[in-house]
């Protein structure tokens, strides 16, 4: 049998992504196909983020970016969103002192303050526990919804415009990136998307410009530590060229 520990998988510690940003889908499918409610398949999905995260930080991942719940969620029945918040409740509740002893960071991007008071108490205390970790930032995309995030950041630059503290000229990729949720984040090395879709569905539209993508037909909670360490493995044999075209060193003229 083949072992799915990360030292028998050998990936290439000096060229690892430094940011990973995963579409966790497929939670619902995975219950479908069990004949269960869809909420256990948010419950077993639950499970796989437990396992990313600490391949993650075992491995030396820098950043990981988990899209959890999205702008557009808010329209599912209320039921499934009160079932989602609770889950989110306790996974913060449960997990944050894991975290902590990991020395992870936990970071939320999106509209938090939308969360109900509850999850949002246990949300900041788990962000003021772990503030100051620096082996790993772990970002829970909650509320996320990229075009609205892209919008609120230009609608911040028009105001310091004007309010004269920007000059229009002055404003570049780096200053756009300063107002995103994901300011002082790199943008992602590669994005994952499990369940075998293939779209960001409105996800770091502006961050993913150069990122690398891998698709896999896994439903989230049967994804796997041994996968996510092919997938790294995979990326690690792609060539990133950021648009441009490498020289050739070759005399062939």
């Amino acid at each position: 049998m083949k072992s799915d520990s990360i030292q028998d998988a050998h990936p290439d510690l000096r060229n690892l992504p430094v940011h990973v940003a995963i579409i966790m889908d497929g939670n619902g499918r995975w219950a479908r196909k069990k004949l269960m409610n869809r909420i256990k398949g948010h419950e077993h999905g639950s499970n796989a983020v437990r396992e990313v995260v600490t391949a993650s930080r075992e491995i030396g991942i820098r950043f990981l970016t988990l899209y959890a719940f999205s702008t557009e969620n808010w329209e599912r029945p209320q039921s499934e969103v009160r079932a989602l918040m609770a889950l989110l409740k306790k996974f913060f509740t449960k997990e944050r002192d894991e975290l902590h002893s990991k020395d992870i960071r936990l970071n939320i991007i999106g509209q938090k303050h939308k969360l109900p008071s509850d999850v949002l108490y246990e949300v900041d205390k788990s962000l003021e526990m772990t503030r100051d970790n620096k082996s790993m930032t772990l970002s829970i995309a909650l509320s996320y919804g990229a075009r609205e995030e892209l919008t609120q950041a230009f609608k911040n630059i028009l105001l310091k415009i004007e309010s004269r503290k920007i000059k229009p000229e002055t404003i570049t990729e780096e200053l756009i990136s300063g107002y995103l949720y994901t300011s002082g984040i790199p943008d992602p090395d590669l994005i994952i998307r499990t369940s075998g879709e293939y779209r960001l569905s409105n996800f770091l539209l502006w961050q993913a410009a150069y990122s690398e993508f891998y698709f896999t037909d896994t439903l989230w909670p049967d994804f796997t530590k041994k996968e996510f360490i092919h997938i790294l493995n995979s990326f690690q044999t792609r060539d990133r060229r950021f648009g441009k075209v490498l020289c050739s060193t070759s005399n062939d003229g």
